[in-house]
């Protein structure tokens, strides 16, 4: 295991919620490897681990949702290396859908580009924390599932 893991993992429900801020920003960084490492081999509390998991997840897609909304999508791109044109194409695809559309930003890249997307179009921010709420902790559970059954 690398050490930036292990770091993470040291500093238990906190370390979880720091990878998970990762994970939700730009940073390519996996919180389930944290997560999962956590949960088979510490004691710690499951609900708690997934919760601290889903909170600093929600604040990285909310770092996203704030980069877009006072940026603009020339700066995120050159930023980010994300092309313009994708963004855009994002940003049309998102509007059409609502903040509700925050329930998919855990996908992996797409998820950013869609956090960016609701900040550019400036939607309802408790909205888009609510629904990045809700999608990040079902796919928590939804992942941890098995690990907590089988070391049950």
């Amino acid at each position: 295991m690398d050490s930036l893991n292990q770091f993470f993992i040291e500093y238990g429900y906190l370390g979880m919620a720091m990878a998970s801020f990762l994970a939700g920003t730009f940073v390519p960084f996996s919180s389930e490897v944290v997560m999962g490492t956590l949960l088979a081999t510490t004691g710690m509390d499951p609900v708690l681990t997934i919760l601290a998991g889903t909170i600093g997840n929600v604040l990285g897609s909310m770092f996203n949702y704030f980069l877009g909304r006072f940026g603009s999508i020339e700066q995120i791109s050159k930023w980010m290396r994300i092309k313009e044109r994708r963004l855009r194409k994002t940003r049309d695809y998102v509007e059409k859908r609502g903040s509700w559309i925050a329930a998919f930003s855990f996908l992996p890249i797409f998820g950013t580009a869609i956090s960016i997307s609701l900040g550019i179009l400036r939607a309802n921010v408790w909205g888009v924390a609510l629904w990045s709420f809700i999608g990040k902790l079902l796919r928590y559970i939804i992942f941890m599932l098995p690990i907590v059954a089988f070391k049950s």
